[in-house]
């Protein structure tokens, strides 16, 4: 069976915090509501980016299109583990994304933001 949202209409934690539930409603203007684990919601989560850009590159025919936020803040923090730091990159309305950083991967991350690029191609609107 095929579900069609017309418009997202909540997002939420249920049954303690064991389940995500997006409601939306159907083409038909009915409501309805998408259940998933945790496990399953991180799964989507780390899916939807690849499959906006294979839909973004496909639209336009243009395999050098990226989808991308547009980056507000960002924040560096100890982990638990002392061999990693979390950073946080956050966008004006609330999406934010963590990585866990291993220690080796911060200097190069840090020469890689420092390192003088030559000037890019000329930016094609789309």
């Amino acid at each position: 069976m095929e579900l069609r949202a017309k418009a997202l209409t909540s997002c939420e934690v249920v049954e303690q915090g064991e389940t995500i539930s997006l409601g939306f409603e159907d083409a038909a203007g009915n409501p309805a509501a998408l259940s998933l684990s945790v496990s399953q919601a991180g799964a989507l989560v780390m899916t939807l980016p690849g499959l906006l850009e294979m839909a973004l590159r496909t639209r336009y025919g243009d395999q050098a299109l990226r989808y991308t936020y547009p980056l507000a803040s960002w924040t560096i923090e100890q982990s638990t583990d002392a061999t990693q730091r979390i950073m946080t990159l956050a966008t004006l309305d609330g999406f934010s994304v963590r990585f866990a950083i291993p220690k080796d991967e911060q200097n190069v991350l840090g020469e890689a933001l420092l390192a003088q690029y030559p000037a890019a191609a000329a930016v094609l609107p789309n």
